[in-house]
């Protein structure tokens, strides 16, 4: 639902129909997060700081409590946006794409959240682009033909970089 770099973060479930954004929090993980709650805590970092809002945020870490992270469901469908021509190429897939979420893995601090495209390819979270639009299709619990984890571990280092770009 939520990788382990993200428990550090108040999070909530998605809601059907949200659009959300591929943010990148403190802790320099990639996780999704609700756009208007960015927007707060980007004019929250603009606001002059008095002494005692600089001590408030030294103990407390102003983001932790500013821009929650949003888990999704492994199983829920959902749409990429504005997918980096690179990656549409290399995947035969348009630039808005629907996807399926998923883990690919169930190991201890490592990152396991991930989108797997009708071409079969999957990609985590990390590789997707800081500040893409994602939207909730709806949040479904996966299917009996959902592939297991070792069908998807071939189709990881797939146009990866060109995500970033």
């Amino acid at each position: 639902m939520c990788d382990y770099s993200l428990m550090e973060y108040e999070n909530r479930l998605a809601t059907e129909g949200e659009v959300l954004v591929v943010h990148r929090f403190r802790s320099g993980s990639l996780g999704l997060a609700s756009p208007d709650d960015c927007c707060k805590a980007q004019s929250n970092s603009v606001r002059p700081k008095t002494f005692w809002s600089i001590v408030k945020e030294f103990f407390q870490g102003i983001e932790a409590k500013s821009v929650p992270a949003v888990c999704i469901p492994p199983g829920a469908r959902l749409i990429l946006h504005g997918v980096p021509e690179p990656v549409q190429k290399s995947l035969a897939v348009g630039p808005d794409e629907e996807v399926a979420f998923m883990q690919i893995s169930a190991t201890a601090h490592s990152y396991r959240d991930a989108v797997r495209f009708r071409t079969g390819h999957t990609l985590r979270l990390q590789d997707l682009r800081e500040g893409q639009l994602v939207e909730v299709v709806d949040l479904g619990y996966g299917s009996p033909e959902e592939p297991g984890v070792s069908e998807l571990a071939d189709h990881l280092p797939v146009a990866a970089a060109d995500f970033r770009r």
